[in-house]
């Protein structure tokens, strides 16, 4: 499985998501979308963080843990 969470500098949401796949147990990678704007146009998101699982935009914004553990445990 593949997980990147889209992040922009600064951005407090992207911590507490990248805390809750921490706590998972989820390895990540972490793409800063102001460095690499062609993620952007991949997944067109309009708030911060992006949850992209096996290249699908799943969540924009914190999700909820249960429905993120739906997801990763597919």
């Amino acid at each position: 499985m593949k997980v990147q969470v889209l992040t922009t500098p600064g951005c407090s949401n992207c911590s507490v998501l990248e805390k809750m796949l921490e706590k998972l147990g989820v390895k990540y990678d972490l793409i800063d979308v102001t460095e690499k704007p062609e993620y952007l146009e991949k997944y067109p998101i309009f708030t911060a963080p992006g949850l992209v699982i096996n290249e699908k935009l799943e969540f924009t914004s914190i999700p909820k843990i249960d429905e993120l553990e739906k997801k990763l445990c597919k």
